[in-house]
């Protein structure tokens, strides 16, 4: 299988259109953090920042994700925690024997997991959007059940979990990837495959990867990529959010993580050409430096007067409003006729990888 080598990437430019013009967290006052550059319409309006535990002046991190994504009027149906809800209700059936074939193998997952660096069947890890908890059998090969948490919004993902006799002894439990019912500085290891692409806040859930680590822990987000062909990239902003490398590079420094890596992943189909996107495409893990929680929580924008707590804001969704039942079963269905696209892609792909000869891109 075709895999490009893990390495550290580093953009050249990264977009920013923050409402409140604010640089990323810098180590030192007037410094950038290494790797990060940025636009110069950026700088037009900085702002600027005190540290609640420095009295120095530093630079903290913009309170949203959705300035790092696509623009958020793009529809996205199944972006919704309700509707990924009912949509996983359906897909569950079968998603270990149609999803998995294409897009995500087993030697997909182990290579996924290699920059986690799993070394110890005595790390604590936490699977986070864990499903039918594929991932999570393979971080059991590596660290024992009894130490690894599997976290899920779907109970009927859960269900098929809870049926595996890999995950025997394993914690099972519901819960929001934007919200961890975990206290802070909990676990060596933080996991999450396929699950990126259903938040509705990325940034928020970075931030909680980075809380419930210990100092020192890893996080490791498995995720999809975003298309560069334009049918692909119709049916990809249709269906939920397919981040770009250089997004998941910002979100994790924006949290505070270091030594930030992005690994390029693929099926044995993938040749390198990233034409119609992955559903899992890249392996991106951060190293957390310092106790407690994200750096997002540490700042407060110096303002007039007086000075503001910088916060992430409100859920980008609330679960608990109601909806419009005709507003949501439109958004369901045309969310599932769009990821239905991504479904033939890996079969129209695996019949070009037959033809064309190899060593030729498809």
């Amino acid at each position: 299988m075709a895999m490009a080598s893990s390495a550290s990437y580093a953009p050249s430019t990264v977009p920013h259109p923050s409402p409140a013009r604010i640089r990323p967290l810098a180590p030192a006052r007037g410094a950038v953090p290494s790797g990060l550059a940025l636009s110069t319409t950026t700088t037009t309006k900085r702002r600027s920042i005190s540290a609640v535990t420095n009295p120095r002046r530093l630079r903290c991190a913009a309170s949203s994700s959705s300035a790092a994504a696509r623009p958020m009027t793009q529809p996205r149906f199944i972006q919704h925690k309700k509707e990924a809800f009912w949509f996983y209700r359906f897909l569950s059936i079968v998603y270990d024997h149609v999803i998995n074939p294409g897009h995500w193998t087993e030697d997909m997952r182990d290579d996924a997991l290699e920059p986690a660096d799993l070394y110890s069947r005595k790390l604590r890890v936490v699977d986070v959007g864990g499903g039918t908890g594929f991932t999570t059998l393979g971080i059991v090969k590596r660290v024992d059940p009894e130490n690894v948490t599997l976290l899920d919004q779907s109970p009927h993902q859960l269900e098929k979990a809870r049926q595996k006799e890999g995950l025997k002894g394993v914690t099972i439990m519901e819960g929001d990837a934007e919200d961890l019912p975990f206290p802070t500085d909990t676990f060596d290891r933080y996991v999450s495959a396929g699950s990126i692409e259903y938040w509705p806040d990325p940034q928020r859930g970075i931030k909680e990867a980075y809380r419930v680590l210990r100092i020192g822990g890893v996080a490791c987000l498995i995720g999809p990529v975003y298309p560069t062909f334009w049918l692909s990239r119709f049916f990809a902003d249709m269906w939920m959010l397919f981040p770009k490398e250089e997004e998941y590079i910002e979100w994790f420094k924006k949290a505070g993580f270091k030594d930030v890596k992005l690994k390029r992943i693929g099926p044995k189909w993938y040749r390198g050409v990233r034409r119609h996107g992955l559903i899992m495409g890249c392996s991106v893990t951060g190293v957390k430096r310092e106790h407690g929680d994200s750096p997002l929580q540490k700042c407060i924008i110096v303002l007039k007067s007086p000075s503001v707590p910088l916060q992430l804001g409100p859920k980008a969704e609330d679960v608990s409003k109601p909806v419009n039942p005709i507003t949501f079963l439109f958004r369901f269905l045309m969310g599932t006729i769009c990821a239905a696209y991504y479904v033939l892609v890996p079969i129209y792909m695996w019949i070009k990888d037959q033809i064309v000869p190899k060593g030729m891109p498809i």
